[in-house]
């Protein structure tokens, strides 16, 4: 804060348990994520290399190190590993993690088909040696998840050690989690709220209005993720009631006769 003003949602800072954000990196050049560091760093948490652009990305190493030195947790994207998984190369998988100096990994199984038992064998394999997110929802259109297994999943994979789970949404925000034409999917995200705890749920939430939504909902400290770069100082104005959208939703009642 450049001046202590009143009234701001208190923001859980430092290495948040929760409060998340995680910034979706498709493809930035060691210098922009150098800049984003430069602007963005003290709001974000985590940084997912989205899809499988690990396996292109250049410079790999140095980024992972700029963002590991900058305070932040970088990780491979869920379809990273269901590449190697495919394949039969789930030791290949652990290997190239390691030797990319990550201590973060992501399990989804949103494009494959796998065994649930499978999918907690390797949560618990990983666990040994890293931080897990486990990404619950399918990023297929069609393929549906019926609320009772989103939470029994959601549930099964906490306890089989991951440190927090994904609610897919897909980097568009338009499957999973939400509609086709990006509302909520109301019924599942209440479903999960009454199973599961909301500091547990990092939930996927690319465009604003979505944003707004959770904030609404949860408050200023919701785990929210796939955010774009040039988004995360906008997202954390969004959390402390710095946007319109937001802007009443923290002050007394005696404010609140000056809402047009």
């Amino acid at each position: 804060m450049n001046f202590d003003i009143s009234f701001i949602p208190e923001r859980t800072s430092g290495e948040r348990s929760y409060g998340l954000t995680m910034m979706m990196d498709k493809g930035l050049s060691l210098k922009e994520s150098e800049h984003f560091i430069a602007s963005s760093a003290p709001f974000t948490d985590l940084v997912k290399f989205g899809f499988g652009t690990a396996l292109i990305t250049r410079d790999l190493k140095e980024k992972v190190r700029l963002y590991e030195t900058a305070g932040l947790k970088p990780y491979f994207g869920g379809t990273l590993f269901e590449m190697f998984f495919v394949r039969g190369q789930f030791d290949d998988y652990r290997r190239f993690v390691k030797e990319s100096g990550l201590n973060t990994v992501e399990v989804s199984d949103g494009t494959i088909k796998m065994e649930h038992d499978e999918k907690l064998e390797c949560i618990e394999i990983l666990t040994k040696d890293f931080r897990v997110l486990s990404e619950v929802g399918t990023k297929v259109k069609g393929v549906e998840l019926s609320n009772e297994v989103w939470v029994s999943n959601m549930k099964s994979e906490l306890e089989a050690g991951a440190w927090k789970v994904i609610g897919e949404a897909r980097e568009s925000g338009t499957i999973g989690l939400y509609q086709s034409d990006g509302s909520a999917n109301v019924d599942l995200i209440n479903d999960i709220m009454k199973e599961i705890s909301v500091n547990d749920v990092l939930w996927e939430a690319p465009n604003k209005a979505q944003q707004t939504m959770f904030i609404k909902l949860l408050g200023a400290n919701v785990n929210l993720g796939n955010i774009a770069p040039g988004e995360v100082v906008s997202l954390e104005a969004l959390r402390c009631g710095m946007r319109g959208d937001t802007f009443f939703d923290g002050l007394p009642d005696e404010f609140q006769s000056r809402k047009l």
